[in-house]
């Protein structure tokens, strides 16, 4: 319901509730029979009496005439061919009629053939991009789900698989539990001492659409996003193995079985620590599991025993206001940092050259120092004063040195002309890194997960200007970045580089983010002490001043 509202672009508001609604119900772990039997559905935040009648009806004959009605009104079409942005009702109707297109088949064949462009009002351009975005949505990135998706259905999954007959535990595997930008499965695997009543209850859990296969031990299903699921479902004595396989990489798990081989014990035990153990290994953690060298490293006694923790952090770095394109105030950040026991907070908004995102003239900058000041006085946190600086196409800082050296900390990060080629992107960010200001790196490579490819360089000359230069990595916390990838981070370790995790905040809720800094960080090997926001605020402050120009 809530797709064909959003096709028909009436009344968005209604389209958003019964979306909600789906999210409410994919998420319950409570008896969706009883709440409807015993009429308290509107108890559910998010469900109203409207909603409530038609889950209700839903539930209990397996149709909806309010969704009937509106499938009358929205042909399969429009809801088939409106998956591509800027594809309105109008122009769907106009290609139906026109060309007889039903589907995304047919409109690829149609551009193909060159017909889309003899309509009047779209012309080749619009043809070429009506491709390119039907290729985008086939690509196997255009199946894959960002973390925090993931994490909040592989959650509610796993706290519904936990309370199934039988069921002693249930764990997340595969990607998900090595912490991926972005997957293309839920995995999980739950231990129980009725595996066959395990199974049965897991078939009816209320996030799976369908099941699409299964066997004594396993059955993979979709989510109603489409999104696809796989359960083992393993007796207590296997669960340690099964949860070890389901979870490492496919090199991982490999290498594990030859080192068993050559050692002649099985892969098994009654704890992952303790099949690690049998093979002469110290425990790896999940998010090292990638067939990279970790069990080598494991072997020689190199892998990194401490890495770091969101616990070990003492400071936000990396936070935006309502002065550029943040959503909360100086005074509002700064609080929701007290109330989660944070020592520093860097206020870092855009500069002028970001005037998309509301970036700051020198004037509003200045203004926004007095708004520091001010708030200072009723808050603990120390609050550092900032900007995220446009690196420029030729390599310098958008501030003039007087300005630059006024503040606390400078991150330094691209923004515009990220389709510069190889050549000229590598001089502009070596230009920057060795200018002899301190600066954090800022969301290295410009990636956008699912969407935007990294900048084009060399990045290995990149990280070597750094390191012979004054700067630090940032580890970008939003889940749309997680920039730099892990194995650059392992790069810019072997460099002695140091690292910032950041959360990129935009809001209070975007402090969150930290999790996902943290977890790129444990990815790429990084320890506590390399990461420079888990000192004191006084020691975070000369590590990052800017001063230093000549």
């Amino acid at each position: 319901m809530a797709g064909l509202l959003a096709v028909s672009g009436q009344a968005p508001f209604k389209a958003r509730a019964y979306a909600r609604g789906a999210e409410i119900l994919e998420r319950l772990d409570t008896d969706l029979g009883e709440l409807v039997e015993a009429r308290r559905l509107t108890t559910l935040p998010g469900i109203g009496a409207a909603l409530a009648a038609m889950i209700t009806e839903l539930y209990q004959t397996g149709r909806s005439q309010a969704l009937e009605e509106q499938r009358q009104r929205v042909p399969a079409v429009a809801l088939e061919l409106s998956r591509i942005p800027r594809l309105g009702l109008d122009k769907i109707a106009v290609l139906h009629e026109a060309l007889g297109i039903e589907t995304l088949d047919d409109l690829e064949a149609a551009c193909v053939a060159g017909r889309v462009r003899t309509i009047k009002g779209m012309g080749e351009k619009t043809e070429r991009r009506l491709l390119e975005e039907i290729r985008r949505l086939r690509a196997p990135e255009a199946q894959r789900v960002l973390l925090p998706e993931a994490l909040a259905v592989a959650d509610a999954l796993r706290a519904y698989l936990a309370k199934t007959s039988g069921a002693a535990t249930a764990e997340v595997a595969g990607e998900l539990r090595r912490w991926a930008e972005s997957v293309d499965q839920i995995t999980l695997v739950v231990a129980s001492d009725r595996p066959v009543d395990t199974m049965r209850d897991a078939l009816r859990a209320p996030v799976l659409a369908e099941a699409v296969s299964r066997d004594k031990a396993a059955f993979e299903g979709r989510l109603a996003t489409g999104l696809p699921v796989r359960v083992h479902v393993a007796p207590r004595s296997s669960y340690a193995t099964t949860l070890l396989r389901a979870t490492g990489s496919k090199a991982h798990v490999q290498h594990l079985e030859r080192l068993a081989a050559e050692r002649g014990v099985r892969l098994a035990g009654e704890s992952e620590e303790a099949i690690y153990r049998r093979l002469g290994l110290p425990f790896i953690l999940p998010e090292l599991r990638e067939g990279e060298g970790e069990i080598e490293a494991a072997i020689s006694g190199d892998l990194p025993a401490d890495l770091v923790t969101a616990a070990d952090l003492r400071g936000f770095v990396h936070c935006h206001t309502v002065f550029s394109d943040g959503q909360h105030t100086v005074e509002q950040m700064a609080r929701a940092a007290d109330a989660l026991g944070m020592e520093y907070m860097t206020i870092t908004d855009h500069s002028p050259s970001a005037a998309y995102a509301g970036g700051l003239t020198v004037d509003r900058l200045k203004a926004q120092w007095e708004e520091i000041a001010r708030v200072q006085e009723k808050v603990s946190v120390r609050l550092l004063r900032g900007t995220e600086s446009d690196i420029l196409v030729d390599g310098s800082l958008d501030y003039p040195d007087a300005i630059l050296e006024q503040l606390d900390v400078v991150i330094a990060s691209i923004h515009r002309r990220n389709r510069m080629n190889a050549d000229q992107m590598t001089e502009r960010l070596v230009r920057a890194m060795a200018l002899p200001c301190f600066k954090i790196w800022g969301h290295a490579l410009g990636r956008i997960i699912l969407s935007r490819p990294p900048v084009e360089c060399r990045v290995e000359e990149v990280l070597d200007a750094a390191a012979a230069g004054r700067a630090a990595i940032e580890i970008n916390g939003d889940p749309r970045r997680l920039d730099l990838a892990p194995r650059w981070l392992r790069a810019a370790r072997e460099r002695g580089l140091s690292f910032v995790v950041s959360t990129d905040a935009h809001s209070i809720a975007e402090l969150g983010n930290v999790r996902y800094g943290v977890a790129m960080a444990r990815r790429g090997w990084v320890r506590r002490g390399d990461v420079l926001n888990t000192r004191s605020a006084p020691e975070f402050a000369r590590s990052v001043a800017p001063t230093g120009f000549v």
